[in-house]
């Protein structure tokens, strides 16, 4: 997949987005001292070229009565039957990520649960059904650092 060509003011705006998906592009625009429209067409550009993927408001899972994260490692039986695997892990609401990985797993999911209970039946009642040769499950007691991609260091590279 081809690097996005970034200057400067894409950076700019990007680290300010970033920050706060909330921002009025006015805002935007008067920090980076150009016109309203000109942010428009560059938050366009950026989406048109894959580099902002939309905005969204963040659930918090434990609010929400899910308590339990974990990270399930799966082998599967059969490896040609990834695409099957990975369409009926869609239809799973609580994998809010599946990742293809190379080490230990075929298929690394990232699960949320209502208790450790539940985990516990969604992997013995919707997982093993899959066709798995194993799994294996972490749980995380808490996420020491979740955040985007850290666009100061990017604001270095030219």
């Amino acid at each position: 997949m081809a690097k996005a060509k970034l200057d400067h003011l894409d950076k700019q705006i990007l680290k300010m987005i970033a920050a706060d998906a909330r921002v009025p592009f006015l805002e935007v625009a008067r920090a980076c001292n150009v016109s309203g429209a000109a942010i428009h067409q560059r938050i366009q550009k950026l989406t048109n070229a894959g580099v902002l993927k939309g905005s969204q408001f963040i659930i918090d899972p434990e609010k929400m009565g899910y308590e339990t994260c974990a990270f399930v490692g799966l082998n599967l039986k059969n490896p040609e039957s990834f695409d099957t695997v990975v369409e009926r892990l869609y239809a799973i609401p609580e994998v809010v990520e599946c990742h293809y990985t190379t080490g230990n797993y075929d298929l690394f999911l990232k699960i949320y649960a209502r208790t450790n209970h539940d985990l516990l039946t969604l992997i013995h009642d919707k997982l093993q059904p899959l066709g798995l040769a194993r799994s294996e499950s972490i749980i995380s007691f808490h996420s020491a650092i979740d955040r985007q991609l850290p666009i100061r260091e990017m604001m270095t590279e030219e």
